[in-house]
């Protein structure tokens, strides 16, 4: 079994080099296939192991393959070599399976761009670096990976590069990527020192030997920690992902929603025994992450364009799963990000089918009674809207239940803005679900004589995702409602070690979950009914006119001017301090060092060169002044 595990990420590793090699000379058609098919291997093999964990033996709760020895110096040794647990396995059908329906979304999306091609090399090249970072046996691979994923993300963000505000928002995600990827190399780094390996496996089962608090191992988490906030987007380093909009639909649905944004949940749940042995460091998981969800969960109440909506959604989403880990909840925070990745996917697939219909139109205001134009995306997206706001039954409900239970465990603050950030996201995403499908269409004549459903190979995947976003959270279904959590129960052995360092977590009881249960949804209900309120039955519609907002709805429009203060605190020094250099240190004192000694060389030999007359009698009389000043010189030596 083991010896499938390479093939995995070899697959859209090949997709990605044979379409690179043969470009030109392959029609669109083929090209889709061979993209599309390299995904549908990797998923395939993907499936089998994980089948295989799923029915494996008690002992045996890991595949392992090393493709070859890869670097080895004095005590250091690394191999590439693949894990394949019950988390990878997880990670590995998400990555895959999700992928796979987006490289078919976008075959229909893209068919018509003159960056066909390319684009699908770039999404080969995405997933088969992704699959490197949570296949990876050792730090070293993972971070291999996460660069990689980061690479693709630049690519595909500026992927429109005649678009000056496109490569722009390409370089803010890849320079405050690399803040957050400075803290995660010297984790690694601290590592090594600390254990002497970068192997998991030898990490891990040394970090028993190191007491709960211990200062190398905080430090060590945290700086992973800061990996994972400017990967996952979470504050001071999530305006990011916001602008990374500016990239096709189907790469926000992959790169910003589903998987690469979720690398950062990945790499905490990974290294779940070393943040066990850090409470404090959990404490700082926990309060960015709350942070986050409320602070992005208010900002995407006043958007109106329809991926920014979705693209605050995300980070606040990203900020519940970081609550979770927080709390030492790391199965809850994997099973949120599995749910997420199901109808965050399926919500910005059904948001770019709205755009292909409407013409590219992005603005929700210009939009409105699309329903009985767009009836398969009307009801998918409908799906996902309820999935995201935690409606029974659909998959958001189990897993958003499943944090608060946990965070009203911990504490009554966590969960209270953890259910204020909840009832929120209902509110917002139902804003947007009404202010597009709902009333008058508001577009004009041109665009609506244009509006049409997307072709199958679009709708196909918004209806697989709809009916996985609705049957998608019964793999977590808790005991309250007679379930047995499936996935708790397969994801045990990743999280034995932490649990036993952890020792017994208080559990609510079945009546204060059930309340609790009851509460978030009715409260969720409320929260429905208001904006439908507001929306369809008053029909309200966001003014274009910002001077006439109040003062608390146009900070909250203009996202608390939180790009504004890093370019001022930030660009703008920097800039300058830039400009400084430039002018001081480049032309004053670089430029005149090498300038000044082209001219010294210059006067040096202009000056030489007046010893060579040419007349023959001063060349005798130099030589007998030389031969006497040497002989009197040795004279007195």
């Amino acid at each position: 079994m083991s010896d499938l595990i390479g093939f995995i990420p070899l697959a859209p590793l090949l997709g990605f080099l044979f379409i690179g090699f043969l470009n030109k000379s392959l029609t669109k058609g083929w090209v889709s296939f061979f993209a599309c098919g390299a995904v549908f291997v990797a998923f395939i093999l993907s499936s089998v192991l994980f089948f295989n964990l799923l029915n494996a033996p008690e002992g045996q709760a890991a595949f392992t393959y090393t493709a070859f020895d890869w670097i080895t110096t004095g005590n250091f040794s690394v191999s590439f070599s693949f894990l394949v647990d019950p988390l990878s396995a997880t990670m590995m059908m998400i990555i895959t399976g999700v992928g796979f329906l987006i490289h078919v979304y976008s075959v229909g999306y893209m068919y018509h761009d003159d960056g066909f091609r390319r684009f699908f090399m770039y999404l080969n090249l995405f997933i088969f670096f992704m699959l490197l970072l949570v296949m990876g046996s050792n730090y070293l691979l993972m971070f291999v990976g996460w660069e990689g994923v980061g690479l693709c993300s630049y690519l595909l963000i500026g992927f429109w590069f005649k678009n000056q505000d496109y490569n722009d928002a390409a370089k803010k995600a890849f320079i405050m990527n690399r803040i957050g990827d400075l803290g995660l190399i010297l984790g690694v780094i601290l590592i090594f020192v600390t254990f002497g390996s970068i192997n998991y496996a030898d990490v891990f089962s040394k970090a028993g030997e190191f007491p709960v608090g211990s200062e190398i191992i905080t430090w060590i988490t945290i700086l992973l920690f800061v990996g994972a906030i400017g990967k996952s987007a979470q504050i001071p380093l999530y305006t990011w992902l916001p602008d990374a909009m500016a990239g096709p639909t189907p790469v926000s649905a992959l790169i910003h929603a589903a998987t690469m944004v979720t690398a950062g949940v990945y790499m905490i749940a990974r290294n779940n025994v070393l943040y066990t042995l850090s409470p404090f460091t959990l404490e700082i998981v926990t309060v960015i992450g709350l942070a986050t969800a409320l602070f992005a969960a208010t900002i995407a109440i006043a958007q109106n364009d329809i991926k920014k909506v979705l693209a605050y959604s995300t980070v606040s989403q990203l900020g519940l799963m970081f609550v979770a880990l927080g709390l030492g909840a790391f199965t809850t925070g994997i099973f949120h990000m599995a749910t997420h990745a199901f109808f965050k996917a399926l919500l910005f697939l059904g948001a770019g089918s709205v755009i292909h219909g409407m013409s590219d139109e992005q603005d929700i205001r210009k939009m409105g009674g699309l329903r009985k134009y767009l009836p398969i995306t009307f009801i998918t997206f409908l799906v996902g809207t309820l999935a995201i706001a935690g409606i029974p039954p659909f998959a958001g409900f189990f897993s958003k239940d499943e944090i608060l239970a946990n965070a009203f465990a911990h504490s009554k603050v966590v969960y209270a803005v953890g259910a204020i950030a909840s009832l929120l996201t209902s509110f917002y995403m139902f804003r947007l679900f009404f202010l597009t499908f709902s009333g008058e269409n508001r577009a004009s004549e041109e665009v609506k004589h244009h509006i049409h459903e997307s072709p199958k190979s679009m709708t196909i995947p918004l209806m697989v995702l709809a009916v996985l976003s609705l049957i998608g959270g019964f793999m977590g279904v808790p005991e309250v409602l007679g379930g047995s959590h499936a996935l708790n129960n397969f994801l045990s052995p990743v999280f034995a070690q932490s649990a036993q360092i952890a020792g017994e977590h208080h559990h609510l009881d079945h009546s204060t979950e059930l309340i609790l249960m009851g509460l978030i949804v009715g409260l969720t209900l409320v929260m429905i009914f208001i904006a439908y309120s507001i929306y369809v039955r008053r029909k309200s519609v966001p003014t274009s006119n910002e001077a006439s907002l109040g003062a608390a709805h146009r900070l909250v429009y203009n996202k608390y001017y939180v790009d504004e203060a890093y370019n001022t605190v930030v660009v703008k020094p920097l800039y300058f301090l830039s400009k400084v250099f430039d002018s001081v240190v480049e032309k004053l004192l670089i430029d005149n060092i090498v300038n000044g000694t082209g001219k010294a060389i210059t006067w040096g030999s202009k000056t030489l060169r007046l010893v060579q007359t040419g007349n023959t009698g001063f060349y005798i009389l130099a030589m007998v002044i030389s031969i006497i000043v040497l002989l009197v010189s040795r004279s007195f030596l």
